[in-house]
């Protein structure tokens, strides 16, 4: 089955690039899967402390990925799969991309303001070597503006 692959935060952008995915999905006959990423932690503390500062990263981003999936159900009323890993999220996600050949879409947020964003940034820059479309939602955008477009 056709997949569109959202990266979810908790930023507004990302909840209009999954609202985009999920329209998309639903109109197409495809699923939506939802990426939590968990930056690795820049400091080293005492082994107890650190493993209990990545264990609250990573429920703080299972929190963020599952209320996604739960606007995701009552949207569109598809059950996404979701995912958190840990680690850098470019490398995650091409990693991602390269081994699931049924992605149909990467679906990206871009800010209202500052930059676009990292991921964006660098998605966009490498867009032709991606073995799917690559579509950035503008942070902007209403959900009318969502659904006219789906």
């Amino acid at each position: 089955m056709r997949t569109f692959l959202v990266v979810m935060d908790e930023t507004a952008e990302a909840r209009q690039a999954l609202r985009f995915a999920a329209k998309r999905a639903a109109n197409t006959g495809a699923s939506v899967h939802i990426i939590a990423i968990v930056q690795p932690q820049n400091f080293n503390a005492f082994g107890a402390v650190q493993a209990t500062i990545e264990q609250e990263a990573r429920d703080r981003a299972e929190v963020i990925a599952n209320g996604a999936a739960g606007a995701l159900i009552n949207e569109s009323g598809k059950l996404p799969t979701i995912t958190v890993k840990v680690g850098e999220g470019q490398a995650i996600i091409r990693d991602y991309l390269n081994e699931n050949s049924d992605v149909a879409a990467l679906v990206l947020g871009a800010a209202t303001d500052g930059g676009p964003g990292p991921l964006v940034s660098h998605f966009a820059a490498n867009a032709g070597s991606l073995p799917c479309p690559l579509y950035i939602v503008p942070g902007s955008f209403t959900d009318d503006d969502i659904d006219n477009l789906t």
